[in-house]
């Protein structure tokens, strides 16, 4: 059913009427590579016989993944989340308890200290750009402090300069999250090296597809030597344990779909700018939602669709999720809950957290990825403008 076919309230899906869609649109970029070169790739892995352990495909993708991020050395892991839990074990002071992080990001973040037997200390976010900044972070630090996780937002990123002047005031270690700044650039200069070390996520759902996978990047070759080490058991040689490490490697079939995803980045690139563009050219006259907008000055992956409903949309986003997602829209809440609202087995800090609990209930993650269509997204516009509306009406048979 064509999102312009509803007429009245009693077409929503919610109300018992046809869904917009057959099938889900989702949030997640699931971003399929050219199949003959995926297994171009894996063949190298069958006629090679290793499997895994720093193979020959996992270092071609740390080469070219170097090259991409304009940084000395990549460091593939099994996963993002490893790749943090290393990197912060590796750099936060010794003796020190403390890692501040915003509290509106990823919603495992918290338990990544935890892992560590630190404690999360929450700050609050830049209620612009939803990232961090040093005015806001400053007034955290403290005699416990024994690092900094700066989060990229989604779509923004977090004033970089400001961060990492502030770890240098302070001399403070401090790891850029940049999962959702994969493909970007700060000033002109690529993300990847900045900080102590950056890491990323090649889950399916993110920007680069390794199946699920993850790397790190830094200019600091003992970092860069310590995390290698790490990742593999701690062996230097064989039989030869020389750190505490684990096993946290990438095999040679997900940097396979890594490499292919990196055949096909100025695709989907291409693809992702169009149905950006669409999304504000149709958002652009609906009253009560804004697009948060690209920087389209600076290197962009214009993966993500984030919106911000505003005072003049009448229906609360809890309730709009509810409708959309009856109409098989699977739109999700922007970092929500907030890490501080969560409970956990473990203790945490929160420092003012004012911005972000204004903005908690305010932007809304939007279908975007391979599976949507520009055709789609006429459709989900005209179906945000149709409930918009009709807001009053629908909110009293809700």
């Amino acid at each position: 059913m064509n999102a312009t076919l509803k007429k009245n309230i009693s077409d929503l899906a919610i109300f018992g009427g046809s869904p917009v869609f057959s099938k889900i649109r989702s949030t997640s970029n699931l971003f399929k590579p050219d199949q003959d070169n995926f297994f171009k790739y894996a063949k190298v892995i069958f006629e090679s016989r290793r499997l895994t352990n720093n193979g020959e495909l996992v270092q071609q993708m740390e080469q070219r993944l170097t090259e991409l991020h304009q940084v000395k050395h990549c460091v593939a892991v099994c996963n993002g989340l490893w790749a943090l839990i290393m990197t912060l074990k590796c750099i936060a002071i010794l003796g020190k308890t403390e890692v501040i992080m915003p509290s509106l990001t990823y919603r495992r973040m918290a338990d990544i200290t935890a892992w560590l037997n630190l404690t999360p200390h929450f700050c609050d976010v830049d209620i612009n750009t939803l990232g961090m900044k040093p005015e806001i972070v400053e007034p955290l630090i403290n005699e416990n402090t024994a690092a900094i996780i700066c989060a990229h937002p989604m779509v923004h990123l977090s004033d970089i300069n400001g961060m990492l002047a502030l770890a240098e005031k302070h001399s403070l270690p401090i790891i850029f999250d940049s999962v959702e700044a994969a493909y970007a650039s700060y000033s002109g200069k690529m993300i990847g090296s900045f900080g102590n070390a950056e890491i990323y996520s090649m889950h399916a759902s993110k920007f680069l597809n390794g199946f699920e996978a993850g790397y790190i990047t830094t200019n600091d070759d003992e970092l860069a030597d310590k995390l290698k080490l790490m990742r593999g058991f701690g062996f230097r040689g064989p039989d030869n344990v020389e750190i505490l490490g684990l096993n946290a490697k990438l095999n040679e079939l997900h940097a396979a779909m890594a490499l292919a995803s990196l055949d096909n980045l100025e695709l989907q690139i291409e693809r992702n700018k169009k149905r950006y563009f669409k999304y504000k050219q149709e958002l652009e006259s609906l009253e009560g939602i804004d697009l948060v907008e690209y920087n389209e000055n600076e290197v962009r992956s214009f993966k993500t669709i984030l919106i911000r409903f505003n005072d003049k949309w009448n229906i609360p986003r809890e309730e709009t999720i509810r409708i959309m997602h009856k109409e098989n829209m699977l739109v999700r809440p922007y970092y929500s809950p907030p890490l501080h609202a969560k409970k956990t087995e473990y203790t945490t800090i929160t420092g003012d957290v004012s911005n972000t609990n204004i903005l908690k209930q305010s932007h809304l993650l939007m279908p975007c990825g391979e599976f949507v269509s520009e055709q789609d997204i006429e459709d989900i516009t005209a179906f945000l403008r149709f409930i918009g509306k009709n807001s009053a009406e629908i909110k009293n048979r809700l």
